[in-house]
């Protein structure tokens, strides 16, 4: 069975026009290429903004294989709308509309013993990194409720404390909606010391797994 597609986040305006056609040729006559949002944002990051892929993967969340192969069907649907004198369409895709930046963000991460703790809701803290520019300036631990941290407050704690993205181990479907919810980005797969993870992800090679965890399933407050 394939891998479930993760989400892509993209930084794009509502203004964007839908639908990019040849002039003097009305719509209804011309055939139509699909240019998905994530494409579109691949294209932005890497041909609008000349960032390289792996900054460019790292801003849009997946891996840098990932980004390579969005850009490419990118540009090629692209080019059969130019080179064809054809309508090119913009639609959704698996996106997030919201852009996470190294710049300057927070990330928390469940934790043991300053390891990445394999489960969400059981973790013992939350470690919140501040990052600013590429460089970790900042960390504060935040204790886990007690008992199923997914059925707890800790992710409107979280969120107050400015938190945008998590960096995990497992999570159920449910946690990540519920972090999503609240404008929190997940990213799961991780492990190994939580500071170590959160510069693998500065430096562009950790995305989501997308892989969900099933073990302690609590229906749509899975973890």
């Amino acid at each position: 069975m394939a891998r479930p597609q993760s989400n892509r986040r993209v930084c794009l305006g509502d203004a964007i026009p839908r639908v990019f056609k040849p002039a003097g040729i009305p719509l209804q006559d011309l055939e139509e290429v699909e240019l998905t949002e994530d494409q579109l944002e691949a294209v932005r990051l890497a041909d609008g903004e000349c960032l390289y892929q792996t900054a460019a993967a790292r801003r849009m969340g997946v891996s840098r294989q990932t980004f390579g192969k969005i850009l490419a069907e990118a540009r090629r649907s692209i080019a059969r709308a130019l080179v064809g004198g054809k309508a090119l369409r913009i639609t959704g895709g698996t996106v997030i509309r919201e852009e996470i930046s190294p710049v300057h963000t927070k990330i928390a991460v469940p934790t043991r013993d300053r390891f990445v703790d394999s489960h969400f809701g059981h973790c013992e803290a939350f470690t919140v990194f501040e990052v600013s520019r590429d460089s970790l300036v900042s960390e504060k631990v935040i204790p886990s409720a007690h008992g199923c941290g997914c059925k707890s407050n800790i992710v409107a704690t979280l969120a107050g404390e400015g938190v945008t993205l998590m960096i995990a181990g497992n999570m159920g479907a449910g946690a990540v909606r519920t972090l999503n919810g609240h404008g929190i980005m997940v990213l799961r797969g991780a492990s190994g010391e939580a500071r170590a993870a959160v510069e693998a992800w500065l430096a562009g090679s950790l995305a989501d797994s997308g892989e969900v965890c099933r073990e302690h399933d609590h229906g749509e407050s899975d973890h």
